[in-house]
């Protein structure tokens, strides 16, 4: 284990590492903002990192909004952002169904608008998004007739998810053949106030359990949104770091490709956490740095 191992971001340290960094990459919730509420000092921070020509991207779990709908969000609260360094796992799972899995034939779609409007600008047919009542019973169920055209099965945050759609999701999946995607595994989202409501995980988990099937995951952990950023950008890895408040995902993400992490404490994960990580073992879940707040690397960017 590296010395550095989870070492607080502060004064002449702060000024070094900032020096040597080109591209940060930023978790949202949690990290940015909280809600509809802006971190107080995180617009300023993404702001004079650009002024300081650092390039700035936002990699969000988050499959609610469309890339449009980030830049729009990001723009309300202060910050200074193009829709091209957004990659939230709405647009990053149409990118997966598109241009890996090469995707033929329709998807069965658990999920919201951003995610139906990823997919239809991606040339990908989907069904399912919406409600979808409970009618019948067990042997109606049971009798559901599946799409013959639907290939896979996507699973993101859907407010309409039924008792009907995991029915569904199961008659699909289990033809060995149909692809089962989940845009992340994130348990639960934080919002203004301290307060969160139950994550995209928890949905797919009653997928998985429901299937006797594992989902590729798009999002953080997976290294596959990092890697739309290097294809769609480029980048150094060793002159970028990943800023994030979750240690199961933008921590480990970091550390599975390769790149140093910074922890902020606004969000999910608690310094305990990182230090328990730590005593473990557990290295791949403990970050480089940490700061109380994104605005604390501010002072070292106002000198």
């Amino acid at each position: 284990m590296a010395a550095s191992k989870c070492t607080r971001l502060t004064g002449d340290l702060t000024r070094s590492f900032l020096a040597s960094v080109d591209t940060v990459l930023f978790d949202c919730d949690g990290v940015l903002w909280r809600g509809d509420e802006a971190i107080p000092g995180a617009p300023e921070l993404i702001n004079k990192l650009k002024q300081h020509g650092k390039r700035v991207f936002y990699l969000t779990n988050n499959s609610t909004k469309t890339r449009a709908a980030y830049t729009e969000k990001l723009g309300r609260l202060g910050f200074n952002a193009e829709s091209r360094e957004v990659f939230g796992t709405a647009y990053c799972t149409a990118l997966y169904l598109r241009d890996i899995a090469r995707m033929q034939g329709k998807v069965y779609l658990m999920g919201g608008k951003a995610l139906s409007q990823e997919l239809g600008d991606a040339g990908i047919q989907h069904v399912g998004s919406g409600p979808d009542p409970v009618t019948g019973g067990f042997s109606d169920w049971a009798a559901i007739e599946p799409d013959p055209e639907v290939k896979a099965v996507v699973v993101g945050f859907d407010e309409h998810f039924s008792y009907m759609k995991l029915t569904r999701a199961l008659r699909y999946l289990q033809d060995p053949a149909c692809l089962f995607i989940a845009t992340n595994t994130d348990t639960r989202l934080p919002l203004e106030g301290g307060r969160v409501i139950p994550g995209t995980g928890c949905l797919v988990r009653a997928v998985e359990t429901a299937a006797h099937r594992n989902a590729q995951i798009i999002g953080k952990p997976s290294s596959f949104i990092y890697d739309c950023v290097v294809k769609e950008c480029g980048l150094d890895a060793s002159r970028t770091v990943m800023v994030g408040d979750r240690l199961d995902t933008d921590i480990q993400m970091g550390s599975t490709c390769g790149i140093r992490t910074l922890l902020t404490l606004t969000g999910f994960s608690t310094l305990e956490d990182a230090k328990s990580y730590q005593q473990s073992g557990s290295f791949s879940l403990v970050p480089d740095y940490y700061v109380e707040s994104v605005s604390d690397l501010l002072p070292a960017l106002s000198e």
